[in-house]
């Protein structure tokens, strides 16, 4: 039977927000993914700029195929944004990171949680 657990953003200072300075590949680091176990991520976005940002969520690598989000965060006040719903990364053999990065430096911050998932 699987086993859930919540647990906070690895990036994360005590369950902060986390602030996206990056504004290029490699982005800030949102979570390193558990090297056995499933983690579910829930992330939410807030803009405090006073005009929409684009945010770019580098899901585990950084191919335009298959690793990459994006989205455009309305201006202040946007409130929590939902970015990533619940979809499943694993570590494995090599370290998967989910970083980010935006239009402008330190205007978005992330919000979430895990839910680490064991067999």
């Amino acid at each position: 039977m699987a086993t859930f657990t919540k647990v906070k953003l690895s990036g994360s200072t005590n369950g902060r927000g986390i602030a996206v300075a990056a504004t290029a590949t490699l982005g800030t680091t949102i979570h390193a993914a558990h090297a056995t176990a499933l983690d579910e991520l829930w992330l939410y976005a807030a803009n405090i700029h006073s005009s929409a940002v684009t945010l770019t969520v580098e899901f585990g690598g950084v191919s335009v195929t298959k690793d990459i989000i994006q989205q455009s965060i309305a201006a202040t006040p946007s409130g929590l944004v939902l970015v990533c719903a619940g979809l499943v990364i694993q570590g494995n053999a090599t370290a998967k990171v989910v970083r980010a990065f935006a239009g402008t430096a330190s205007k978005i911050e992330i919000f979430g949680f895990v839910n680490r998932i064991t067999a």
